[in-house]
């Protein structure tokens, strides 16, 4: 079905707009899939707050001009599925590989992160970034750390001089 232009723009508008605001971007090849599993792959991206499209290349190619993601260009080849991450950086990443181990059909083609195209074998790096949650912890943990061991010094001072009057009152007993 031919798509008037002024769909074609919507389209490229909407694309653009999310690639605009997307922190990474998975470009995978779906041949293969069936609508089921497409419908439960699109499902797992709304969860994750990932926006999951199909978008003829040509298209594609115009909606992602002028964003970072301008470098996967060449990866807008066959059927192409794109997945930009809104919230989390690793969250495409990980969908996508979670679910290529279940379904072979799912063949990732590239990823952006920052403005720079990384090959399928950096999926990996990409879906074992900590999520903003986990990163978070991460980082209270640390400042936390100092501080308690700050505190454990000082309550050390104490506890040495109770123990040493505790031994000196033992031994005093023990004497008499």
């Amino acid at each position: 079905m031919a798509l008037k232009r002024s769909d074609k723009e919507a389209i490229i508008a909407d694309v653009n707009s999310q690639a605009s605001e997307a922190l990474s971007a998975v470009v995978a090849d779906y041949r293969g899939l069936t609508v089921s599993e497409m419908t439960e792959l699109r499902k797992q991206a709304r969860e994750q707050s990932v926006y999951l499209k199909v978008v003829r290349n040509t298209l594609m190619k115009r909606a992602v001009s002028g964003t970072e993601f301008e470098c996967l260009d060449a990866s807008f080849v066959g059927p192409t599925l794109v997945a930009f991450s809104m919230e989390d950086p690793g969250a495409g990443a990980r969908i996508f590989k979670e679910f290529a181990k279940d379904h072979d059909a799912l063949e990732v083609r590239s990823l952006a992160v920052g403005g720079r195209e990384y090959g399928p074998g950096d999926i990996d790096v990409l879906a074992s970034l900590p999520t903003r949650d986990q990163a978070l912890a991460t980082l209270m943990q640390l400042l936390l750390e100092p501080v308690t061991q700050l505190v454990r010094g000082l309550n050390e001072v104490p506890t040495k001089v109770v123990r040493a009057i505790s031994a000196v009152g033992d031994k005093k007993s023990e004497s008499a």
